[in-house]
């Protein structure tokens, strides 16, 4: 029994997803949840598995392939189970016969026209199109009816190239009605013909070639023989040069024919090399400068959520410096502490923190919009969204419930949702349900920006690169006496300075609101030792 495996719904309203790469090959033995497949959805690569014992028999999604959901990807012959013989890969035999010369040969190539697209149409079995996933693909991006295509490989397979040359030649092909036969048949009884040819052939061979001499008469004498030659060669008659003449009409004979067809064989091979020469440069001058990249994944996801939310929030932007050397000061006695208890201690825990306290104060920014019912949802959660650069572009692994949380639990859990980003184990819900959102750009550089806010969400804050810069003490100072080493006050400094950049949803969230949350957010991260209150 063969046993089809569909691909599965594998994240929430997922309609398509990615073949990354097959972990089997046709004829493995598998046993049930077994991993066959990775499979890259809009957030996350995640392992598909085997939904049975037994063998893989044939695998229908190629590497790279996106694929519907509840499209057939693999089968398998299931253990213990009779199993089915696979269809032959035999190509279908042809009857085609033909005769030497005649009327009998003219009628006998109608017939077999008339009879080839029966026996040679694409290869199927009980209703189904055998092709290659890779053709399935591109007769999608081609918007060609597979079922339509004549395959040309084993057993009637149908192939890319199959695909190319039903989209490029398909239409034109159906709507030629096919006259090879006609002038065949009446060429046998009579000498003259009363028509002169189109000249489609000769032009399309001759088109750019002038090496290849043609006439253009309107009447020709031959024998039947001759005529019947000229059709099987695929040449118009009438264009056939001669210096024979037959009661003052041009007479072709068959040599004249047959070296006319060499002749135009031969220009048609240069023409194809001279193009194909042409476009392999061209092709390969625009790859050495331009590389294509496909814009789908998780790439095409990050960027229809960022479109979505800059367009759909109206953003607004407050910057700010704090000076955070108590909150360095903090982090570095409390590191070696950190480290023996297994645990990597950054800035961001106290960011987080901090954060919290100040949504706590400032719940206006905790808040979603729900557009469809009117009304502004303010969350008393806090789920809290840390966006992580990877290779596959930027994801926001959300940290749950950080009030209920010390710093270590948030700095181990922060490193192991990073670590998941960046090699793709993360599960989509371990991304979802944030309720604010926190970016480090510093990181890698720059003081400020505009983070896009991770919509639904209402704020982002923007962390810029924390180190010593120049600030001016501050001139409204206490009148105590300075010890040694303090600056005075008005006098520029050296001190470790942490910039902020807070993007608001303006709908929601008023300037006014914005800058006391940076303030509140401030004073936590000056004195960090206000989070222990």
């Amino acid at each position: 029994m063969v046993r089809e495996f569909k691909l599965p719904d594998v994240g929430e309203g997922l309609t398509e997803a990615e073949i990354v790469s097959w972990l089997v090959e046709v004829g493995d033995t598998v046993s049930e949840d077994q991993p066959v497949a990775e499979v890259e959805t809009d957030k996350a690569v995640v392992e598909v598995p085997a939904p049975v014992n037994g063998t893989v028999r044939e695998i229908r999604a190629e590497e790279g392939e996106m694929v519907p959901v509840g499209e057939v990807i693999i089968t398998f012959d299931v253990e213990g189970e009779p199993v089915e013989p696979m269809e032959s890969d035999e190509p279908a035999e042809s009857d085609d016969t033909e005769d030497e010369a005649g009327v009998e040969s003219a009628v006998s190539a109608v017939d077999d026209a008339d009879d080839e697209p029966a026996e040679s149409g694409t290869a199927t079995k009980g209703g189904r199109t055998f092709a290659a996933p890779s053709a399935r693909r591109l007769a999608r991006e081609l918007d060609v009816d597979i079922e339509a295509v004549e395959g040309s490989g084993p057993g009637g397979r149908v192939t890319e190239q199959d695909v190319r040359a039903h989209a490029e030649h398909g239409e034109e092909e159906a709507e030629t009605p096919d006259e090879d036969a006609e002038p065949a048949v009446k060429s046998a009884t009579r000498e003259v013909t009363d028509e002169p040819a189109e000249h489609e052939v000769t032009e399309a061979a001759g088109a750019g070639t002038p090496s290849v001499e043609s006439a253009d008469r309107d009447r020709t004498l031959a024998a039947p023989a001759t005529r019947t030659l000229a059709e099987e060669e695929g040449v118009d008659i009438d264009a056939v040069p001669t210096d024979e003449t037959r009661d003052g009409e041009a007479f072709v004979a068959p040599e004249q024919v047959r070296e006319y067809a060499e002749a135009q064989r031969a220009a048609q091979a240069a023409d194809a090399e001279t193009v194909a020469e042409a476009v392999d440069e061209v092709e390969g001058t625009e790859a050495d400068r331009v590389e294509r990249r496909p814009y789908k994944g998780i790439r095409r996801t990050i960027g229809d959520a960022m479109e979505r939310s800059k367009y759909t929030a109206p953003h607004v932007t407050h910057h700010e410096e704090v000076v955070v050397d108590d909150l360095v000061a903090t982090r570095e006695r409390l590191k070696a502490t950190a480290e023996e208890r297994g645990s990597r201690l950054t800035y961001t825990p106290f960011v987080v923190k901090a954060v919290v306290e100040a949504l706590k104060e400032h719940p206006i920014l905790n808040s979603q919009l729900d557009e469809e019912n009117d009304e502004i949802l303010v969350n008393h959660y806090y789920n809290i969204g840390i966006a992580v650069a990877t290779e596959a572009g930027l994801m926001v692994p959300v940290v749950e419930n950080a009030d209920e949380k010390g710093l270590l639990a948030i700095a181990d859990e922060v490193n192991e949702l990073a670590g998941k980003a960046r090699d793709r184990s993360i599960t989509r819900e371990e991304m979802q349900g944030g309720t604010f959102s926190i970016t480090n750009f510093g990181a890698i550089g720059g003081e400020y920006a505009t983070p896009i806010i991770n919509y639904p969400e209402t704020a982002i804050l923007g962390l810029g690169s924390l180190e010593q810069r120049p600030v001016v003490e501050d001139s409204g100072a206490s009148e105590t006496p300075r010890t040694s080493g303090e600056a005075a006050s008005g006098e520029v400094v050296a001190k470790h300075t942490l910039p902020l950049s807070l993007s608001i949803d303006h709908r929601v969230i008023d300037g006014a609101d914005a800058a006391r949350f940076v303030d509140t957010l401030a004073d936590y991260l000056e004195n960090p030792e206000l989070l222990l209150l």
